[in-house]
């Protein structure tokens, strides 16, 4: 295998890989793409649960394929100023070449690679990039992290079948809060579909939509998800089990409504965590007629009280909140304003977002 490749085309597609390859791994061959050259030149990398396919602009001189150490070659053509050629030599090596630099990186063989799961063309759906793209950024930093609840780490995409369209809500939740949106979109499903996608997928899938446009193409079978962009295609293993029944969580007839200038509560909550306990970031909120009152106080005794003006003509209230959650909702909205809605100090919270209708959060109290 030779080949010649522009320095920012590999930088870029390398870029792409640098999430899914296991860094630290009992498998040597994870830690590793597998680069195949013939008429056109292909990256694949896998950590067995997510794998990435797509294509690298390059001229081939001599087609062969090889597995490549990632990080290094990353690296190398990070710090490289001029265009690469990658030549495979014997036993495995490569020799990597750029202007007056030589390198050689010890690879493994194509046949150790493991085989990637083929994508299922049945019952594919285009979502608009952006769309999709959005979805994930309102939902995935509700998700769980290492949670004993294994489906709580990863976001349930919610396929509903409807007369014209097909109706996607994108859930995520770790148990304390949990983030919801729904969107319409075209296409037809046979049956309603529960996939859960794991965080780090989803995380991986947004990092590629940003980069691309038009449509994405989504495939299901029983245990994979197939997202595919263009000539790249992302896989990802399905979560197991059961989502919650989250429409159970969300608030239905909450009373007590209140409005804010999302820009004024998000200083004033950052600036009443610093005096709150590290562990819990607990928060008082005071709500009264036209006032909300924040305050915070440490485990040394120091405290911090902020208070901001709201819209709201109901009963006083006070209920403690860990405010890293309402933080991290008001951060993925884009409206000026916020709204939400409380019933008592030990019911959940919804908020709102003046101009995504689809969209709820709700973050579940802490007593005070």
């Amino acid at each position: 295998m030779k080949l010649k490749v522009d320095r920012e085309e590999i930088q870029k597609v390398l870029q792409n890989i640098q999430g899914i390859v296991e860094k630290k791994t009992t498998m040597p061959i994870l830690s590793h793409f597998l680069l195949k050259a013939d008429k056109t030149t292909s990256v694949i990398a896998t950590d067995l649960d997510i794998a990435f396919t797509g294509p690298l602009k390059a001229e081939v001189l001599e087609k062969g394929s090889l597995c490549i150490p990632a990080r290094k070659l990353f690296e190398i053509a990070r710090e490289v100023e001029d265009n690469l050629i990658l030549e495979s030599q014997e036993n495995n090596w490569l020799k990597v070449s750029s202007g007056k630099s030589i390198f050689k990186l010890m690879g493994l063989p194509e046949a150790e690679y493991p085989a990637l799961p083929q994508v299922n063309r049945s019952e594919e759906l285009n979502i608009d990039v952006n769309t999709l793209k959005n979805m994930i950024e309102k939902t995935v930093y509700a998700t769980g992290e290492s949670d004993t609840r294994y489906t709580l780490n990863g976001l349930l995409m919610h396929f509903i079948p409807k007369k014209k369209n097909i109706e996607l809500r994108i859930v995520g939740t770790d148990g304390h809060r949990l983030a919801l949106i729904a969107k319409d979109i075209e296409g037809k499903l046979s049956e309603e579909k529960k996939p859960i996608l794991p965080k780090k997928a989803a995380i991986e899938l947004k990092r590629l939509l940003e980069e691309s446009e038009g449509n994405v193409s989504v495939g299901l079978d029983k245990n994979h998800i197939f997202f595919t962009v263009g000539d790249v295609v992302l896989t990802s293993r399905l979560i197991e089990g059961t989502y919650p029944n989250y429409d159970q969580v969300i608030p239905q007839d909450n009373e007590k409504k209140a409005t804010v200038d999302k820009v004024v509560f998000s200083k004033a909550l950052r600036r009443a965590l610093i005096m709150s306990r590290e562990k819990t970031n607990l928060i008082r909120f005071d709500l009264e007629q036209g006032k909300l009152t924040l305050k915070s106080q440490n485990d040394s005794g120091e405290e911090a009280r902020e208070e901001i003006a709201v819209q709201y003509k109901g009963e006083p209230i006070s209920i403690g909140f860990n405010a890293r959650y309402f933080l991290d909702a008001i951060q993925a909205m884009e409206g000026e304003t916020v709204g939400f809605e409380v019933q008592d100090p030990l019911s959940p919270t919804l908020l709102r977002e003046a101009e995504e209708k689809g969209y709820k959060c709700v973050v579940m109290p802490m007593r005070i």
